[in-house]
């Protein structure tokens, strides 16, 4: 073993790899490891991914001892985020008192909760709801992309240039800009990842399998903030593609989730709607899980609430991942996940999940 810089703040040893493609990638990721600010995307990286995907097209005498070589790469890196993680643990605390003024009694300053006692955002408790029940039903999860291209934003998505539909979507862009000179784009849905989700999954359709994927992740909104509203919420998008699959299929999948999710039969219904990327396209409603169809103020007194927007996949978005339309077909569904914590503990402000009020957030605890 001999030793190589990676930054001044980190040495590493780079191990002997036997294989030259394994060593030029050891290398690339260590290097690109020390600008990482969140250090545990490093097992994340696409060049890692590729490793272990070539492991397959391997003739077998070849196989083993590349797959060991490539899970000791693995683990190295493991190394250096544990090896991170101990050095920030390191240190030394912060006062969080520091913003409220000295002179206020200590009895009247902010009840903090103690930093043992801190515990998991309501939201993203209810997200891991979700994903084990969706999970069951035999979903995997992706996680969405909090910045994204033009591409995956609209015109994977059965938005062509300049279409009105895109106007419906009052997005936030940076000065950034991608290899085309569009700006990044902080996605308005999680739709962004279907094409990425349809073209990772074509091997498993040529295989006999679906599609099938559960997407949560943030998404944000150009939006006048109000009791329901929020320029910041999460959002989770559903892919089923394979042989034979149809409408029916789609509402079944949904039914059988929000009667999960809420412990309790539930009716639901659809009615016709427009969306680019699916065709046809629905809205969702499902009778108040409160009042069991007899009216109250969560339901607006009619009974219902619509909840999501879902469709029969677009043949030109399947087109546009390389699947064809006439052999699968497939649905999609997106649902903001805000709203179904709201509609599930009576919550009547959207705003309280951003608001860092300790009072609501203990009651999560």
């Amino acid at each position: 073993m001999h030793a190589s810089l990676l930054h001044p703040c980190y040495t590493s040893a780079y191990m002997d790899y036997q294989n030259p493609k394994i060593t030029e990638v050891a290398k690339l990721l260590k290097d690109r490891f020390a600008e990482l600010q969140n250090k545990a995307d490093i097992l994340k990286a696409i060049e890692l991914k590729a490793l272990y995907g070539e492991i397959r097209t391997l003739p077998p005498t070849e196989r083993g001892n590349f797959g060991l070589e490539v899970n000791a790469l693995r683990n190295e890196l493991q190394g250096l985020i544990d090896s991170h993680a101990t050095k920030a643990e390191a240190l030394p605390p912060l006062d969080v008192t520091a913003p409220f003024d000295i002179n206020v009694p200590a009895e009247k300053r902010p009840n903090l909760l103690p930093s043992q006692n801190g515990s998991q955002h309501p939201l993203m408790t209810e997200l891991s709801v979700v994903v084990d029940i969706f999970a069951r039903m035999g979903f995997a999860a992706v996680e969405s992309h909090e910045i994204d291209d033009d591409y995956h934003m609209f015109g994977s998505l059965n938005f062509p240039e300049g279409h009105p539909a895109r106007d419906d979507y009052d997005t936030f862009m940076t000065t950034q800009t991608d290899k085309l000179g569009k700006p990044l784009i902080a996605p308005a849905h999680t739709s962004t990842m279907q094409n990425r989700v349809l073209k990772a999954g074509k091997d498993k359709l040529e295989q006999g399998e679906p599609i099938a994927a559960v997407i949560p992740g943030r998404v944000f909104r150009n939006e006048d903030l109000d009791a329901r509203h929020e320029h910041t919420f999460y959002q989770f998008e559903g892919v089923y593609v394979g042989k034979g699959i149809h409408a029916g299929n789609l509402i079944a999948t949904l039914k059988t989730f929000l009667q999960e999710y809420y412990g309790k039969d539930l009716e639901v219904k659809t009615q016709p709607f427009y969306f680019p990327f699916t065709e046809p396209s629905f809205e969702l409603a499902l009778s108040c899980p409160f009042c069991d169809k007899k009216g109250c103020n969560v339901c607006s007194y009619s009974g219902w609430i619509e909840l999501l927007g879902c469709g029969m996949i677009h043949p030109n978005v399947l087109k546009e991942a390389g699947i064809d339309p006439n052999e699968y077909t497939g649905f999609a569904w997106g649902c903001g996940l805000d709203r179904l914590v709201l509609m599930k503990y009576g919550i009547e402000d959207i705003r309280h999940f951003e608001s860092s009020k300790l009072d609501f957030l203990r009651q999560f605890t």
